[in-house]
């Protein structure tokens, strides 16, 4: 029988779902809840068209060319003159003072040509001709801060630029001036359902599909179909597990879509993560979760990567808008099961980024499949920056964001995730956004589809993104960890050991490279991601191994321009054979231990990226001579076999001797 995803209970005979929507956490601490002004405008550019202002110096020959003029005509309108320096075709633009001018070019971007421009000896300095936008909130009335009357006061804090207290925030907001997201890019969201009513939604759903095979979990009268609402997941004392008390349907998918792509500037309730991107409804958990054999399925539907939609029976419906991104608010405890590796691999290579909560745990081991590799794995943070009391954590994490958290108090939770969700106990009935009371958000469930929504911004930006461009641009954009700000006494987190820990401070061991920035990684979606491959991840002293960068990317119309290798940990223990300045070089090892090899290359605009990977050396065989012979003594190594030669020799002549003797006449 398939593993179940289960996501209210854990006992010895079922894995427990990384995530509940409400409710206390056993082991956390008194009163945390666990799961149970804009910033200046960035302009965004095109690649393949510059727009660059320049300024020339004032003792340079272009500007004494003008002094030569008959017309006495001083305005700077060097175009045609550059367009020979620099062999592209120029186009004047504006002017804007004496020395002053716009340039434009086509085939490029503006950082390009203003790296050119301004490595010229007649140029004082040379700038991208920005885009700049208003600088507004959008107007959907719970995203501001000071809310007169809904709770939280602080509205969705987590969406704009961080201030004050709210150190964690994520600052969607400014990535929205750089792309408010397209809807040619999809995140598909495997969970309990969505509730395509609610009107926060309405035209953001694109037809999904429903997964669970088993009527009783399914809860809505059937086995798989093509109605991905929600029904509803409540169940009664004990159905989950001995002991687990009733509970009300939890509406999970539907607060995850409001986070990653809730409609936004529609002045209805929230704004999204995601903003414009577009939305696929896949359900996979009902009352006491699901199974793995339904969410594997509904993943590689969800990529596209297959259209089998029935169970035991062959039944086809073709997936008409395949996601780019898979968001999987669930998981289990234990490893990554094989069946996961295999299917995140595949997605991987589909170029699918997969991204999952690590988990609702106090601080033990990440949770499965986000534990896998090749996942995003997202952790909580509290507000100020901390780890989240229920929040899992383990070197499986790749990044850290908002889990939501009430700040230690028995009253109305301060810091709660704000997103859509319904108020039906059981049965769906009106649609809410959550707030800080009854309705409170919080759990790493809702950590994840920021990251998500993140991704989904980033591809909408350059869609040809990979999933591990799109995970190095996230780790290298994110902010460090505070180490102030927390609890008195909060300690640092610690590696899992099985043992609860509650708030800590995070370290990039623990908690993954830092606290998401949607600006910062939404800005890095044209970085070139670099891809290392190793002819072997481990060898022995004196072998060689050979490194190939050849298959790093680069974006918009930009190429690579320079590669450069270089030994960062272990430099006593390898060196390189040859040219370290190549798509390739060649690493001979010399001792035992491990060695960590960076890539740094750069690309046509200048912009750097790197990554790294480790190698490890055994020691080499050592070579025994043949044993010696047995018998007194010892001596040099190999004397008893020359000795025992030596008899055998003389053996043999005494013999002949006696032989040519017996041939010889009496006396």
């Amino acid at each position: 029988m398939p593993a179940m995803i289960h996501f209210r209970f854990v006992s010895n005979s079922l894995l427990a779902l990384a995530i509940a929507a409400t409710g206390m956490l056993p082991g956390t601490s008194w009163g945390e809840r666990g799961p149970a002004p804009r910033p200046p405008a960035i302009g965004s550019e095109s690649p393949v068209e510059a727009r660059v202002i320049v300024k020339y110096k004032a003792e340079s020959t272009l500007m004494r060319s003008l002094s030569a003029r008959p017309d006495g005509s001083m305005r700077p309108q060097h175009a045609a003159t550059l367009s020979q320096r620099l062999r592209l075709p120029l186009e004047d633009g504006r002017v804007l003072g004496r020395r002053t001018q716009g340039l434009r070019a086509t085939g490029m971007s503006s950082a390009t040509l203003a790296a050119q421009l301004s490595a010229m000896p007649d140029v004082e300095w040379a700038v991208v001709d920005q885009r700049r936008r208003i600088s507004a909130l959008t107007n959907d009335p719970l995203l501001a801060d000071n809310q007169p009357t809904a709770t939280p006061l602080v509205g969705q804090w987590y969406l704009r630029a961080p201030v004050g207290v709210a150190v964690s925030s994520i600052n969607a907001v400014g990535a929205w001036d750089l792309t408010p997201g397209s809807s040619a890019i999809t995140v598909a969201i495997l969970d309990t359902g969505v509730l395509s009513s609610h009107p926060d939604l309405a035209g953001k759903l694109h037809p999904g599909y429903d997964f669970v095979h088993d009527p009783v979990t399914a809860n809505d009268g059937d086995g798989r179909d093509a109605d991905p609402s929600d029904p509803g997941d409540w169940t009664t004392v004990g159905e989950c597990g001995l002991g687990e008390k009733a509970a009300n349907s939890s509406w999970h998918g539907t607060q995850v879509a409001g986070l990653i792509g809730a409609a936004t500037d529609n002045g209805i309730g929230v704004a999204s993560v995601g903003r414009n991107i577009m939305l696929l409804p896949v359900r996979v958990l009902g009352r006491c979760g699901g199974f793995d054999s339904d969410i594997i399925a509904a993943m590689r539907w969800s990529a596209g990567l297959s259209s089998d939609v029935g169970f035991g029976t062959t039944q086809t419906i073709v997936n008409t808008h395949p996601a780019r991104v898979i968001n999987l608010s669930l998981g289990a405890v234990g490893a990554c099961p094989a069946s996961y590796r295999d299917v995140v691999a595949e997605l991987k290579a589909a170029s699918v980024t997969v991204v999952a909560a690590a988990g609702n745990q106090n601080g033990v081991a990440v949770n499965s499949p986000a534990n896998c590799a090749g996942v995003i794995a997202v952790a909580g943070l509290r507000h100020v920056g901390t780890k989240v009391g229920y929040s899992s954590i383990g070197p499986e994490v790749a990044i850290s964001a908002p889990a939501g958290n009430c700040v230690n108090t028995s009253g109305t939770c301060l810091y709660p995730l704000v997103t859509t969700t319904n108020a039906g106990t059981t049965t769906p009935g009106a649609n809410i956004f959550s707030d800080g009371g009854a309705n409170a958000s919080l759990g790493t469930s809702f950590s994840s589809p920021l990251v998500a929504g993140t991704a989904g911004l980033m591809l909408s930006l350059n869609p040809s993104l990979t999933p591990a461009g799109i995970k190095a641009a996230l780790q290298s954009s994110a902010r460090p960890f505070p180490t102030t700000g927390g609890e008195v006494n909060a300690p640092t987190c610690r590696a899992p050991d099985g043992v609860d820990q509650i708030e800590c401070y995070c370290t990039t061991s623990t908690c993954g490279a830092g606290m998401l920035n949607t600006l910062g990684a939404v800005a890095r979606a044209f970085d070139p991601t670099v891809s290392i491959v190793a002819s072997t991840a481990s060898t022995t002293a004196g072998s060689a191994v050979a490194l190939d960068g050849s298959a790093t990317v680069a974006y918009g119309g930009r190429s690579i321009a320079s590669y450069q290798w270089s030994i960062i940990a272990g430099a006593s223990l390898a060196s390189f054979s040859g040219p370290t300045n190549g798509a390739s070089a060649t690493l001979v090892t010399s001792a035992a231990g491990t060695v960590t090899v960076r890539l740094s290359v750069s690309d046509s605009t200048g912009v750097v990226a790197v990554d790294s990977t480790s190698i490890g050396i055994a020691p080499a065989p050592v070579v025994q001579p043949p044993a010696a012979s047995g018998g007194g003594g010892g001596g040099a190594p190999g004397r008893g076999w020359a000795l025992a030669g030596l008899a055998m020799l003389a053996a043999a002549l005494w013999s002949r001797r006696k032989e040519r003797d017996s041939r010889q006449p009496g006396v």
